[in-house]
């Protein structure tokens, strides 16, 4: 995603180039899910932190360094609401932050039964985890997730729009 000014799009415009542009990070082998979650996040704010805060994410795709475990994307959107309600040494932990969190959880928990990788695409799983179908099915996922949290900090007044 290259840097935009959000004043210049709708809503929906900046959503759909964020989902767009967190699935093609992803499907281009630049990123993994995580790493393409916080990187386009990241960008849309205009890079509060350098490019480089993507090695940050580089240790959660396939569930946790390929674990299984929790989501890649969902680990990257919760990094990239960090940038947002995160906190320093010294500060007080805003509340937002963990409604925030455990609201982006139970967004993809309601849309997919589970946050775990190895249930969301278990029907994928052995050789079949390499399948162009399994492929596009987490390019999506990642897409989503970075729509969810571009859409979150937009309602949130964090991320101006065009009206």
């Amino acid at each position: 995603m290259t840097l935009i000014n959000t004043m210049d799009f709708t809503k929906e415009e900046v959503l759909d180039k964020v989902q767009t542009d967190a699935e093609n990070l992803f499907k281009s082998g630049t990123y993994f899910c995580s790493e393409a979650v916080l990187q386009t996040i990241n960008e849309l704010l205009g890079l509060p932190y350098g490019a480089d805060v993507v090695k940050l994410a580089s240790g959660f795709p396939i569930g946790m360094g390929k674990s299984g475990c929790l989501c890649g994307a969902v680990s990257g959107g919760q990094m990239a609401l960090g940038i947002v309600y995160g906190r320093v040494e010294g500060d007080p932990m805003q509340d937002k932050m963990f409604d925030i969190s455990k609201n982006l959880h139970d967004y993809i928990k309601d849309e997919y039964n589970s946050t775990c990788c190895r249930v969301i695409t278990k029907q994928w799983q052995g050789d079949n985890f390499k399948s162009p179908e399994r492929k596009q099915h987490c390019f999506t996922i990642t897409g989503k997730v970075a729509r969810w949290v571009a859409n979150e900090l937009i309602e949130d007044g964090k991320i101006q729009v065009k009206q």
